[in-house]
């Protein structure tokens, strides 16, 4: 944010409790205390401590290091704290909300400002929906300077501060645009008792898919602070793959009737334990990729493979099937409904490949069969 001309605080990175005290000593005044961790809610669950002097900021990070934070975004588990951010104090007056994001349903980029800053969005538009301001940004036309002062007049600024918010904002949407962002979120930006703009504290999201030109950043990932069946599944080229608290391993292809095979086990009285869209996918890789992280796994209970060919062939799948159970001790029940292009085919490699597989007919068949095989009542 820096280099786009943001205002941001001094700060450091410290690994350990006597680096941190070095930071503080450096800064001179009071600072914060963050934990560098992948999910929000951090003040709420202790992961931001203030500390006065440099003693107490080497006590702050040592009571963070080292500990797993868990937050409302985080499972029980939680994520492990390795590195804090020592942050220089600021005497704050005002909280802002502001952020950039992609605005799928009009495609356009999409500025979310709000007078209520320190708060989730989620949070103010619940409590608050008058204090959203939202402002589409033309890619064509890209920004413009009298877009972030109009803005600033919404969010009430004093006139001196309205042309350093517009300059922000030009900063923040360069950023955004040249970086492949799909969010720029600061969360406070906040003015200070003596007038100035600080983003007080921010997340960046970035466009998976663009960041083969941003190498800089693509090394900035920490798997760490991830799930390693994800970490795994995204190696292994499955890139659809979000792990869950439920028991019933999912395999389907299309993203929405991946939801739809979810909300039907949850009717039939079942949790998933995963959400796994193979995508469009003429090749048995995936498909042995995806049993790959199904057998690695000690939640999944049963296996539901809800498969409907279009473009993607049922008879190749059910190869990938085959061979995933031919090369893996793959115990667990498994439920198979096939539909589609050459669903004839795939059926008959399937009962002829020794494969032990429950058979549903339907949909909602597919799922009462899977609930009850992982044990639950459908």
């Amino acid at each position: 944010m820096a280099q786009y001309g943001v205002p941001i605080p001094r700060s450091g990175i410290a690994t350990t409790g006597e680096e941190a005290k070095h930071i503080a000593l450096d800064m001179g005044k009071k600072v914060a205390v963050k934990a560098q961790v992948y999910t929000g809610g951090r003040g709420k669950a202790g992961g931001i401590k203030v500390a006065g002097t440099p003693d107490e900021a080497e006590a702050c990070a040592e009571q963070l290091l080292g500990t797993r934070l868990v937050t409302h975004q985080t499972t029980e588990k939680g994520v492990p704290v390795e590195k804090v951010l020592v942050e220089e104090a600021v005497d704050v007056g005002r909280e802002l909300y502001l952020s950039i994001v992609t605005d799928s349903s009009s495609r356009k980029p999409v500025i979310i400002a709000s007078p209520a800053g320190g708060m989730d969005i989620e949070e103010i538009a619940r409590v608050s929906p008058g204090k959203i301001i939202k402002e589409h940004i033309d890619p064509a036309l890209g920004f413009w300077p009298y877009i972030g002062t109009k803005l600033a007049y919404k969010l009430e600024l004093k006139q001196d501060r309205v042309r350093p918010f517009a300059n922000l904002l030009a900063g923040l949407y360069r950023l955004y645009m040249e970086k492949d962002c799909s969010m720029a979120e600061i969360n406070p930006l906040v003015v200070t008792r003596a007038g100035n703009l600080i983003a007080l504290d921010a997340k960046l999201s970035f466009d998976d898919n663009a960041l083969f030109r941003h190498s800089d950043i693509a090394q900035m990932r920490d798997v760490k602070q991830e799930d390693k069946l994800e970490v795994e599944a995204s190696n292994l080229g499955v890139q659809n793959y979000v792990k869950m608290d439920g028991n019933i391993g999912c395999m389907v292809n299309g993203a929405g009737l991946s939801m739809a095979v979810m909300d039907l086990i949850t009717q039939a009285g079942g949790t998933p334990a995963n959400f796994l869209d193979i995508g469009t996918v003429n090749n048995t890789e995936r498909v042995v990729n995806a049993f790959k992280i199904f057998a690695s796994d000690p939640d999944v209970k049963a296996i539901l493979v809800n498969i409907f060919g279009g473009m993607a062939r049922v008879d190749v799948i059910a190869e990938g099937i085959k061979e995933a159970c031919h090369t893996m001790d793959i115990s667990i029940p498994m439920v198979v409904r096939l539909a589609g292009t050459n669903v004839a085919e795939g059926k008959k490699i399937l009962k002829e490949s020794g494969v032990n597989y429950i058979e549903a007919t339907g949909f909602l068949d597919a799922a009462r069969k899977a609930v009850e095989a992982a044990g639950g009542a459908a």
